[in-house]
């Protein structure tokens, strides 16, 4: 059981099977509850499985070459950020019951999206998959591998930099219902010595982290959140089939990747026509306890430093 926005665990264990939910000791008031049974946690692994936990909010991918410093926007911390019942506007399910297809010849199958679960890991599940094979099992290593590399490297991953205590981070990045962005991928692309590529669906750019190794996963960006984009030997075949990493061959400044990131920003095309972003600049907020509203993350969360208010609703 996990309730509030970003999702808490209830301590499940010290609760009585016949205890009522108007007599547990956090009262909901509104927020939403989720119930989800121990025996399918496992099939949160499948990107294509029918059933959706809870929405997530993802902080903005700063852009960035992988030479650059990589920065967190306002509010990216679950204890400040304000923005409790968000949900994002990409239809998930449209995308994933029929996901847009791009063919690939030189890669003999088809580009495709697969689809992350709403539940605050999407860009660790993401990249899990892709460079270990696993969405699910591989998301405890990435966080803790990104939690070693801060504490190893205090000299440039400062309270600046993170705009919070390190030791802090670190304990906060490794818990489940903390969000992945800049930082951690560019942490987790010199772990793995790959290259990541993120495109943005909202205007197709490329966020390139690690730039230049010999191999690279491409994944996609919807403004609050992250999927991954696979090769598939053909339309609707097994997951298990997916190619995820690309060898990159770069001659005289000219790279070739048998054609996977160039049919990757081709199928983001596909998506921004299906509107498969949030504009976390520009979209409408509504404080649900005062009335207000204004435009975009930022506004919420001044809104919340001048007021204390953290309940809003898109």
């Amino acid at each position: 059981m996990k309730h509030g926005y970003p999702p808490q665990p209830f301590n499940t264990e010290s609760i009585d099977g016949e205890t009522k939910l108007a007599d547990l000791p956090i009262k909901l008031d509104g927020e939403q509850l989720i119930v989800m049974p121990r025996n399918i946690q496992a099939t949160l692994s499948n990107p294509m499985a029918g059933s959706k936990p809870p929405q997530e909010a993802v902080k903005p991918l700063p852009p960035q070459k992988s030479n650059s410093t990589p920065q967190h926007q306002p509010g990216d911390f679950p204890d400040e950020q304000p923005s409790k019942n968000r949900s994002r506007k990409p239809k998930a399910g449209d995308v994933e019951s029929d996901p847009p297809e791009i063919p690939v010849p030189q890669l003999d199958g088809v580009l495709v999206l697969r689809v992350m679960p709403d539940d605050n890991s999407c860009m660790f599940r993401a990249l899990s998959s892709a460079v270990l094979g696993s969405a699910l099992d591989g998301m405890t290593e990435l966080r803790s591998v990104v939690a070693q590399t801060i504490q190893a490297k205090p000299d440039f991953y400062t309270k600046g930099m993170l705009e919070k205590e390190p030791s802090a981070y670190c304990k906060w990045i490794q818990r489940e219902d903390s969000w992945g962005g800049g930082i951690e991928l560019s942490i987790l692309s010199e772990h793995f010595d790959i290259e990541i590529c993120s495109v943005n669906v909202q205007d197709c750019r490329v966020d390139t982290f690690n730039e230049g190794k010999p191999t690279r996963c491409i994944l996609v960006y919807s403004g609050i959140h992250y999927d991954v984009c696979a090769v598939t030997p053909y339309p609707r075949a097994d997951p298990g089939l997916d190619r995820k990493v690309f060898e990159v061959i770069r001659i005289e400044g000219e790279e070739m990747d048998g054609g996977a990131l160039t049919a990757a920003k081709e199928l983001c095309k596909g998506l921004q026509k299906q509107h498969y972003y949030t504009d976390t600049f520009g979209f409408d907020i509504k404080c649900n306890k005062c009335g207000a509203g204004g435009k975009g993350q930022q506004w919420a969360v001044e809104h919340a430093k001048e007021t204390g208010h953290m309940d809003f609703g898109e």
